[in-house]
């Protein structure tokens, strides 16, 4: 083989278009410690945060007031900076989980083939309804993993939803134990957050909230809870709500996680005030409630299940 035949290879390897390695998936950046930086790394922190109890909501790899309060909660409860930043030292004490932020699912049958059902914004119209469940197989997804649907799009480009048998990336939070029993729980209105205590007071799990309106105020003081209701049906009256349509009689809504009490009602001392889910969760922390304090569907059963009757609840400003 000459000399010039070998230069001639050679130049045309080096001339020839490299192949662009594939890139890196948004749920592989997230399982890699080392991304600090990019939504990635948002939501690496809101799994760890939602595994270790200090919830920041629906995970949606966003920074916003709910990551800011999920931190502030667990930075205090490790004795870290209370800074509601992604430090170093937070990012550490995060990272002593190991388990995968992102994990894979597959979809089954049940999972696509249940029914699904436009949900009416009118009281009246959702009483008529046989159930309040959900929507869309990426609502039931979202709810079941604590994921926005539009984060969930985002983990599994191209995916076809509507397949049984389609494997999909989900955020790691089906296996997470519930909290601690409580020995009290602490609702502060001024941090849209409600606390887990134990009997030191030392806080074991947070969540946000939405608590009250300035025209349903947060009933501030020491309450009890009575008891627990588990995919409750809505007892609707018109009567107790000032934005209520007047056309609107009382009703009797049909239980389901659009329900708008959501899965669980947490009853209080207090009459007509519980703590409750909703069928929006996008909006906890950040819109106003009726006067009841409501959390994500998910935060409120585990906090349902860290609760029983006669347990304290305190609210304060």
């Amino acid at each position: 083989m000459s000399v010039r035949f070998l230069a001639v290879v050679l130049l045309a390897a080096l001339s020839a278009p490299s192949r662009a390695e594939p890139p890196v998936s948004l749920a592989a950046q997230a399982n890699d410690p080392a991304t600090r930086s990019g939504a990635a790394a948002l939501l690496r922190a809101q799994v760890l945060l939602d595994r270790a109890h200090f919830s920041p909501g629906e995970i949606d790899g966003l920074s916003g007031s709910n990551q800011r309060r999920a931190l502030r909660g667990f930075q205090a409860a490790r004795g870290l900076d209370v800074t509601g930043e992604l430090d170093q030292a937070t990012w550490n004490a995060l990272n002593a989980n190991a388990a995968a932020v992102v994990t894979a699912y597959t979809l089954t049958a049940e999972d696509v083939d249940q029914r699904y059902i436009r949900i009416p914004d009118d009281m009246m119209a959702q009483a008529k309804l046989p159930s309040l469940g959900f929507a869309s197989v990426r609502e039931a997804l979202g709810e079941r993993f604590h994921v926005a649907p539009t984060l969930l799009e985002q983990l599994n480009p191209g995916v076809d939803f509507a397949r049984a048998g389609a494997r999909i990336q989900v955020p790691n939070v089906a296996d997470v134990a519930a909290p601690p029993k409580a020995a009290r729980v602490v609702i502060d209105k001024s941090e849209s957050t409600l606390a887990l205590t134990d009997a030191a007071g030392k806080v074991v799990a947070q969540f946000p909230v939405s608590s009250g309106s300035d025209k349903d105020p947060l009933p501030l003081g020491e309450w009890k809870i009575l008891g627990t209701a588990v995919n409750p049906t809505f007892h609707y009256n018109p009567a107790l709500f000032w934005d209520a349509d007047p056309s609107h009689a009382k009703a009797t809504l049909p239980a389901g996680p659009n329900n708008p009490v959501g899965t669980r009602w947490i009853d209080l001392s207090k009459p007509h005030y519980g703590l409750h889910g909703t069928p929006e969760p996008a909006t906890v922390g950040k819109a106003q409630s009726h006067g009841c304090v409501r959390l994500t569907n998910w935060d409120v059963e585990r906090v349902a299940a860290a609760v029983s009757p006669s347990t304290a609840v305190v609210m304060q400003d």
